[in-house]
């Protein structure tokens, strides 16, 4: 094992680390938003799906670029400039200049996500065994600390734009560094461009799968407050628990990930963790009491915590320039965490929110039932084989 190919892991780590830092940073101080434009709980709501689109509209982009140019070329420009427009975004003066921050932002991020995850499987392929999971355990370990930098921000009295900047400064020289060690994508023949609008099969397969994990994570993000506060009668304070022990069940699935999946096969795993999510929070959903289902969400994000890695990995190994294919896999997925919460909401002014929230349980059965298509170990290098058969013949 080379240096420079520890070094690499590294670098795709800290990758992941400092992007889930960037966005929670923006996530965890929203009510202090709120409070420094004097935003409505709507404004808000626009301005986070106006971030989300931002970062789908360039995720379905990123096939073409991601085939030009590369994921090390990418995440060069990328992330600093995710930690520019955090900046940007912590100075806007008005709502109508918050919502052209926020598009740059998830712009931006768009692209890197696109491009560590592209990073990451090709540093996985040049390890020769999963690695994913672990490097996705990295934006749990991120997203954590953005909590608690912004609970130590808010206990020192630091306002929303000082609490971001100072982030963004600390971030960006970061990235720069970082990013001496991104390794070169697989080498594909120029004139296979055309084969990235020809994916297998298996890659809109694998997009539909992660639109499904995706949607259960962002259901639980966006609304389990609110159900444990309203439908359960939880405190305030205990209610706010279910997502960070929900975060917590995530990293510890993804740092157990990749062993898990080395010894029983990916394919194996998302058909379990797609059952084992229906029924933990199916666990959530009957609870008798606040306390018992804050316990159970760990246990969802065990569950559901190795899915969406997993489909990437899986994208990236089903051809052989893994970039587009993630790009397509990502941009399905992330639709369902976009769209997720907006189903809720929509669903619990119909029903109920107990019974809205069930549509977790019905996502769950149905990564199980999608993961049976996938191919039986095995077959992916055959596959990945022919795509560069495929891309070949198209060059030549």
């Amino acid at each position: 094992m080379t240096r420079d190919l520890r070094t690499a892991r590294t670098g795709a780590v800290l990758t992941f680390m400092l992007a889930g830092l960037l966005c929670g940073s923006m996530t965890v101080r929203i009510p202090a938003l709120s409070d420094k434009l004097g935003l409505s709980e709507a404004s808000i709501g626009v301005t986070l799906l106006v971030w989300g689109l931002g970062a789908l509209v360039t995720m379905q982009s990123m096939r073409g670029v991601m085939t030009r140019f590369g994921s090390r070329s990418i995440l060069r420009v990328g992330a600093p400039l995710c930690a520019i427009t955090l900046a940007l975004l912590a100075f806007a003066p008005s709502f109508p200049s918050l919502l052209v921050a926020a598009g740059l932002f998830g712009m931006a991020f768009g692209a890197v996500d696109v491009a560590m995850n592209a990073q990451g499987s090709t540093v996985e392929r040049a390890y020769g065994r999963p690695l994913m999971n672990g490097m996705h355990a990295g934006w749990c370990v991120g997203a954590i600390s953005a909590g608690l930098v912004g609970a130590a921000a808010i206990s020192a009295g630091l306002s929303f734009t000082a609490h971001l900047s100072l982030v963004s400064l600390v971030t960006l020289p970061l990235l720069i560094f970082i990013s001496r060690t991104y390794l070169p994508d697989p080498v594909v023949a120029r004139g296979a461009a055309t084969a990235r609008r020809r994916m297998p099969p298996v890659v809109y397969l694998l997009g539909v799968i992660a639109f499904c994990a995706f949607m259960v994570e962002g259901t639980v993000a966006d609304w389990n407050g609110l159900y444990l506060r309203d439908v359960l009668g939880a405190p305030e304070a205990l209610a706010a628990l279910g997502y960070p022990i929900f975060e917590a069940g995530m990293l510890f699935g993804r740092l157990t990930g990749d062993r898990a999946r080395a010894r029983f096969g990916a394919r194996s795993m998302i058909i379990i963790a797609g059952l084992a999510t229906a029924a933990t929070f199916a666990v959530v959903l009957m609870a008798p009491t606040a306390l018992i289902a804050v316990s159970a969400m760990l246990f969802v994000g065990v569950a559901v915590a190795t899915v969406s890695p997993m489909a990437m990995s899986l994208a990236g190994e089903a051809v052989g320039n893994p970039g587009p294919a993630i790009a397509q896999t990502s941009a399905m997925g992330y639709a369902g965490l976009l769209l997720g919460p907006v189903i809720i909401g929509f669903l619990s002014d119909v029903t109920d929110l107990r019974t809205a929230l069930g549509i977790a349980i019905a996502l769950g059965v149905l990564i199980t039932l999608f993961a049976r298509f996938l191919p039986r170990p095995g077959a992916t290098a055959t596959h990945r084989q022919q795509a560069r058969e495929q891309e070949l013949s198209m060059a030549a």
